[in-house]
């Protein structure tokens, strides 16, 4: 996947003097990693380096990561004294995250709560989801509502509980409602731009510093499908 971003199209939710938070494009990779493409992370330091003109390095701080194939909310900390304190904010799961994902199946209920023992299996990058707790296996908790009915897909709502690897794309595949374009978890196609159709759409939490509540949401991409879900 070689969706890079650019400065010009960077879409910054929100910033203050010790946080920033950007609508991750799908595609994009947070941090750097074994590809050698640019990393989101990059590019927020090119952006704020050149909107206030800051000579030398500028600080950056990753305090959680989305995956590649999905878009929303990822916040980064400007400031080391912000750092970990949303290191400490994500690690404890004192942060509310809203997920969006359009899904091929309807759900068995309307709304729910699925728990199930995850398993990861880095050789292929995969987890696998049991509903008994297995050797090495993490518990994996959230909630789903259906929001939304399309002509051939469903909106669901999802609220985190705990945060493990691919978490919302397994649980929901065990389901048999697998995310649209997630041919690894089951949907029997790609989508053009490689991406699946999950979105982090809303995160709410205590800032780091100002210590006030803050909601911050993000719109979806750009497409026929996200489009029908406003």
């Amino acid at each position: 996947m070689k969706i890079l971003s650019h400065k010009k199209n960077l879409q910054v939710l929100y910033e203050d003097n010790h946080i920033i938070a950007i609508n991750k494009r799908v595609g994009d990779i947070v941090q750097g990693d074994k590809t050698g493409d640019k990393p989101l992370s990059e590019v927020v330091k090119e952006y704020l380096k050149e909107k206030y003109n800051k000579p030398g390095n500028v600080y950056l701080g990753v305090a959680h990561r989305l995956d590649r194939p999905t878009s929303g909310i990822v916040i980064f900390a400007k400031t080391s004294k912000a750092l970990p304190r949303l290191n400490k904010l994500f690690s404890e799961k004192e942060a509310k995250k809203t997920y969006w994902a359009v899904v091929k199946n309807s759900p068995p209920k309307e709304n729910d709560t699925l728990t199930h023992w995850l398993k990861r299996f880095p050789k292929n990058n995969t987890s696998k989801a049991y509903l008994k707790e297995v050797s090495e296996s993490k518990k994996a908790v959230l909630t789903y509502r259906v929001i939304k009915k399309l002509n051939r897909y469903y909106l669901l709502e999802i609220d985190l509980k705990t945060g493990r690897h691919h978490q919302i794309r397994v649980q929901l595949a065990a389901l048999n409602c697998p995310i649209k374009g997630d041919l690894k978890y089951g949907f029997d196609r790609s989508n053009k731009n490689g991406g699946i159709h999950l979105h982090a759409r809303k995160i709410s939490f205590n800032h780091p510093v100002k210590k006030e509540a803050i909601t911050i949401i993000a719109p979806p991409p750009d497409d026929v499908i996200w489009n029908n879900c406003s």
